[in-house]
Parts: structure tokens; sequence; C-alpha cells
């Protein structure tokens, strides 16, 4: 056990170096460094951090454990296998990169540009980047970590939350120690003017964090969820300039109450319909219909031989493609014709040039995409259905040319 909890605190110390984590570090670092000319503030940051950190992996872990003990195949970095969670998390982080290059403050008093003041919710604001930064860290098995997490997972509750919370302490200890004993930090350079280009230029590695779970989030749910998580960014970067100008007005002494209530308008209409969109994607994504990649000399080596095929012309640009995937080539019933026909489904991907399918265009006498071209399975001429599908047209066309009855 003490070999796993000392492998664990280790493996938290390296967890601030790991990628997906420094983004969010440096958060941490901007406020050691505001706060070096005052050590109780200072003291303050780091004792939130650690209490943000540490109450965050208890939290974690005691889910994780409570899921297995449940039944619940589920493993270390559990919550981010929710797509609803990438999303949230994505939309965190973004704001906290528009915070960083001044859209918005947080905090600062911006009465006078340039100043950077000592805030008041410091400590709960390094509480939320301890607790920010171990829901990210998960990804990035430091190691030695693995081994650790390994035994922790079947070992009593009791010893595995030692564990982790080793692990939460070494992951803490580099920023905790500098802050609670400040004659460490002595050599951190005085705080100045310098910081806004720092606070600026922090802000990089938060959009880097924001795409890497925008792709995150494309892999798990597809792109309805991924279309949807950039809308939903377009608003939340609307309204955080918004916001940002109504301060400039409140702390102006004007008339600001207008603008509070656009963006708080904004915020609602940007994420209340995000779970569902992105749900809705994840399950479309986990129940695409089985596919084959199209190329002519398999239709050649196909077509007559008993089974009817179905190719599907299309596009990731082809926002018509996209509609008529969701709202008809997804669906249970067209799903199930295909599999009761024993139809052949094939994919003719276009979003990059492919000189075979322009050919097949031309020889099919069309011009643009989507195309959805139906083989029968005695060989026959092709179908070309219409460009707007619905389910019913899909499966009429699949039952005719499997030879079955509608």
């Amino acid at each position: 056990m003490l070999t796993a909890m000392l492998a664990a605190f280790a493996g938290g110390i390296i967890l601030n170096f790991m990628p997906c984590v420094f983004p969010i570090i440096s958060l941490k670092a901007l406020g050691l460094l505001r706060h070096t000319g005052d050590p109780a503030q200072t003291r303050r940051e780091g004792l939130g951090f650690l209490l943000g950190t540490v109450a965050t992996m208890l939290i974690l872990a005691g889910i994780l454990l409570a899921l297995r003990a449940g039944g619940s195949a589920v493993g270390w970095g559990f919550q981010l296998q929710s797509p609803l969670v990438i999303a949230a998390l994505a939309l965190i982080v973004l704001a906290a990169a528009l915070n960083l290059l001044g859209v918005f403050e947080v905090g600062l008093s911006v009465q006078r540009a340039g100043e950077i003041r000592v805030e008041r919710g410091a400590f709960i604001r390094a509480a939320l980047t301890g607790a920010l930064s171990i829901i990210v860290a998960t990804p990035c098995a430091a190691p030695f970590m693995a081994g650790a997490i390994g035994y922790a997972l079947v070992q009593p509750p009791t010893v595995a939350l030692a564990i982790f919370f080793a692990l939460a302490l070494g992951f803490a200890a580099p920023f905790s120690l500098i802050s609670l004993f400040p004659a460490l930090g002595k050599w951190l350079p005085r705080p100045g003017a310098w910081m806004n280009t720092l606070k600026h230029g922090l802000a990089f590695p938060m959009f880097g964090a924001f795409g890497w779970l925008v792709w995150v989030l494309a892999q798990q749910a597809g792109t309805t969820a991924l279309a949807a998580i950039i809308a939903a960014s377009v608003v939340v970067s609307f309204a955080a300039w918004l916001y940002g100008m109504a301060q400039q007005r409140r702390f102006a002494g004007r008339d600001h109450k207008g603008l509070f209530a656009a963006t708080a308008l904004l915020i609602i209409a940007a994420l209340a319909p995000l779970p569902t969109v992105v749900n809705n994607g994840a399950a479309l994504a986990s129940s695409q219909v089985a596919e084959t990649s199209w190329s002519p000399q398999k239709v050649a080596e196909n077509r007559g031989h008993g089974k009817a095929i179905f190719v599907n012309f299309t596009a990731s640009w082809c926002i018509t493609c996209q509609v008529n995937e969701k709202t008809s080539l997804s669906t249970e019933a067209v799903k199930t014709a295909l599999a009761k026909s024993g139809t052949l489904y094939m994919v003719a991907d276009s979003t990059k040039f492919n000189a075979d399918i322009d050919d097949a265009l031309n020889e099919l006498g069309q011009g643009s995409l989507p195309l959805y071209v139906v083989y029968p399975a005695d060989g026959g001429a092709p179908t070309i259905l219409p460009q707007v599908l619905t389910p019913t047209i899909v499966v009429n066309a699949l039952n005719a040319a499997s030879g079955k009855k509608t």
C-alpha cells in the first residue's frame, strides 16, 4: 500500500507536466505570480488549489468505486467518456481563454487599463482551478501512476481512497509548497506590466486545450455534436464579449443591465439545447449503419449476384447529405430494411477529391451531391432516389431492389 501511495504521489507530480494539464496549470502559475508581493494572499490561493484538487479527486474516486461496486465496467478517466462532460469542459476552457485575453474579467478591476489587483474570491477561483485541472488530467496517465491506480481499484474502498488522496497531494504539491511557504518562491519575478502580456499569451494553450476537447467530442458523438459545440462556442464567445462591454459600462457608471440580460439569454440559448443534441449525436454515432467503402470495382464485383446494392454518394460539406443521414439513413426503419433485405450498403465519400466519384456522377447523369443509387439484386438498371429522402422512400426502394414485397 505504501509503495502504491508513493507511486501515486510521484505520478501526481509528473501529471503537472503532461500536455493535457499544462494549459489549466498555467492559470495557477499566473495566480502565483500575481500575488508574490502578498504572502497571505499567496497562501490563500495555495490552500484553495490544494483543497480543490483533493476534494475533486476524492469525489471522482468515490464515484468510480461506487460504479464499479455496482457492476459497471468503468475505469480511470470515466468522466471523459461522457460527450456531455466533454462539451461542458470545452466551453469552460473557451471561457477561460477569452478571460485571459481580456474579453471579460472575473473579479479583476477594469477601471484602469492594465491594472492588476489582488481580487476577492481568489480562494474560490484557485479551488476551481484545482478541480478543473484534476478533471482534465485523467487522460494523461503519467509513469508509475497506471500501476498504482490499477492496484487501488482492486483494494477495499479505504485503501483505494488513500491512494487517490496521495495522487492528489502529488499533483498539488509543487504549487502548494510555493504558495504555503512563500520563501520558496522568492526566485519568482515580481508582478508588473509584463504580466498582461503573459496573461494574453497563456490564452493560446487554453485554445489548444479547447481544440483537443472539441476533437474528442467529434470522435465520441459525430458531426452533429461537432456542429452543436461549434455553434455554442460562437454564441458563448459573443456573450462573453457583451459581458465585457457590460462590465466596462458598469465601472463607468453607465447603464449596463440590458447587456447583462442579453448575455444571460445568449448563454441559456447556447447551453439549453446542448445536452439533447450531444446525447442524440452520441446515440447516432454508436448506431451507424454497417457500411462498405465504395469503388467502381466493388460495385462491379457484387452487382447481379443476388444482393441489392445501395450507394450513398455523400460529403461532410454537403448539408443536405447530413440532413438525410440523420432523418432517414440512420433511422431504425432503414437499418431494419437494410438488414432484412440483405442489401450491401456502400458509401462514396467525396469530402476530398475523388476522380472515380466524379466519373460515376457523370455516368449517372448527375452533377451534384447528394446522390443515392440502388442497384437491384438481379443486376437490372439502377434506380436513382430523390435528393431529399424520407425513410419510406428508402425502405420501399430497398424492398423493390431486393425483390421483397412492400
